[in-house]
């Protein structure tokens, strides 16, 4: 197969296949009615014309059938004086309308025979125009309800296309929650360890304080410690003397009595 025919192929099949989607069977059911109903409408305007035409037929018979009788009394009159010349013309011309009476009648036969053909027509067509509408309107009806049907059985399933959709997106929605939830345990887990510090509590200083609060805390871990061992280590009788001393308040005039020694 050449290329030019594959894709003539491939163009059909697509075309095909798109009005076979947009094809709605309710729509061509009433194109169809439709279309009857304007054949079964020109029939009724060809009996409407032949009806007519037979009509104008007969209106033209009675008029020549006036005429000849008109003509037979005209003959008789004639006869009567004398005039048989008058006589013959009379006859003469009601022979004539004799002829076309004749014709005229004729067609009226041919034409009534016509109108009774279309009427038949017209009556068969109009009943199968009925029996088609009301065939259309039930399998309307019954392809509403299996497309309702279809649809609910869709939703409830989750296999239609809209609901495949929301489906997908639910899915995507859960996909990116989890994600977000495991990458924000992630960051708390970090921060806990110490590997990341809380932005909102530190800036561009935070190493030199927490170095200064380390070596503060430090200095008073020994200032404690030498305090408690001065309190723990014996002392000499020199430094209880000289640590009394210190304590006490001292007194003028006091000092150099007590540091004279009796005589």
């Amino acid at each position: 197969m050449s290329l030019a025919k594959r894709i003539s192929l491939i163009f059909r099949s697509k075309a095909n296949s798109a009005l076979d989607r947009a094809e709605d069977p309710r729509e061509t059911l009433d194109y169809s009615y439709q279309r009857q109903l304007d054949l079964l409408s020109k029939v009724r305007r060809g009996v409407a014309d032949v009806a007519t035409s037979r009509k104008r037929v007969e209106l033209q018979v009675n008029q020549l059938e006036q005429q000849a009788t008109k003509l037979q009394g005209q003959a008789e009159k004639a006869i009567q004086m004398e005039r048989e010349d008058l006589a013959r013309e009379a006859l003469t011309r009601k022979s004539a309308l004799a002829q076309q009476i004749s014709d005229l009648k004729a067609q009226h036969a041919q034409l009534q025979g016509e109108e009774e053909k279309l009427t038949m027509a017209q009556q068969r067509l109009q009943a199968k125009v009925e029996a088609f509408r009301t065939r259309k309107e039930t399998i309307k009806a019954t392809y509403t309800a299996a497309e309702a049907q279809t649809r609910i059985g869709e939703a409830m399933s989750g296999i239609g296309e809209e609901m495949g959709d929301v489906g997908l997106a639910v899915q995507r929605a859960e996909d990116k929650t989890a994600q977000m939830q495991a990458r924000a345990g992630a960051i708390d887990e970090l921060i806990a360890s110490g590997a990341l510090d809380d932005v909102s509590s530190t800036n561009s200083g935070d190493d030199i304080a927490r170095e200064l609060e380390n070596l503060s805390s430090q200095s008073d871990v020994e200032l404690e410690l030498a305090r408690l061992k001065g309190l723990g280590a014996p002392q000499s009788p020199d430094a209880l003397q000289a640590g009394s001393g210190a304590g006490e308040p001292v007194v003028e005039g006091q000092t150099q009595a007590e540091g004279e020694q009796p005589r």
